[in-house]
């Protein structure tokens, strides 16, 4: 379904929320927002095949529609893996659940309805968070990458999406604007913009690339750095060492 959530004036715009009527028309919103978000998914599949461990959880925090779950299933190779697949929204896991089932794989799938700060992270190989994080609390970011951290296996990844900001004003405004012109170019109205935006305000919480990269650091990730980015949208990896 074409997202139109925001085609009519609303009087007073609430808080955004991944409900029923977001769930619907998620799949044209995310294109139609977020550039490059399929390259992203093609780039998450192709860095489990590489890096996914035999024996080993793979986890897709925030797995929304479970796009990132199918595009890893997919390109899985290890054997042995389960893909732990967890979302808050109970509209999301209700529609996964579905579009997971209309694709056949041997590979087990185990979708949670659960707050991912709050779930254990466990001899993992793979985790992914995409365009998740933006949405936690800012003072419970360092303490689930710590739990990730601790859950991943030597060797592991872990791969991370966000919406990005820049402390340099004008370059923040040039790539704001490419940003409001892509939206424009997949046929967004400046009131549906204008109105998504406000939704967003105090909800969707970025950072900077650098920040980013030093939380990582922090964490205890030797390697970690930009693998992709588009505009103001970055995907990050950060490599736990082997030891």
């Amino acid at each position: 379904m074409k997202d139109t959530i925001y085609a009519q004036a609303h009087e007073a715009v609430g808080a955004f929320q991944f409900d029923e009527s977001v769930v619907a028309v998620f799949p044209d919103m995310i294109q139609r927002s977020v550039p490059g978000y399929q390259t992203i998914l093609t780039g998450i599949g192709e860095l489990t095949e590489t890096y996914a461990q035999a024996d080993s959880n793979l986890y897709d925090l925030g797995c929304s529609l479970g796009a990132a779950t199918l595009t890893m299933r997919r390109k899985l190779t290890q054997p042995n893996c389960k893909i732990i697949a967890v979302d808050n929204s109970e509209a999301m896991v209700k529609r996964a659940g579905e579009y997971l089932h209309a694709y056949h794989s041997e590979v087990e799938v185990d979708l949670q309805c659960a707050d991912i700060t709050k779930i254990e992270i466990e001899n993992a190989s793979v985790v992914v968070i995409n365009f998740t994080l933006q949405f936690i609390d800012p003072d419970q970011r360092q303490t689930l990458l710590d739990k990730i951290y601790q859950g991943l296996k030597p060797g592991g990844i872990l791969i991370l999406s966000e919406k990005i900001h820049f402390e340099d004003n004008a370059l923040q405004n040039a790539i704001e604007h490419l940003h409001l012109q892509f939206k424009r170019a997949n046929g967004y109205s400046e009131l549906e913009i204008s109105q998504k935006r406000s939704s967003l305000e105090n909800v969707l919480i970025s950072d900077t690339a650098d920040f980013h990269i030093a939380r990582l650091k922090k964490t205890g990730f030797d390697s970690a750095g930009i693998w992709f980015q588009a505009y103001n949208f970055a995907s990050f990896i950060a490599i736990k060492s082997a030891e």
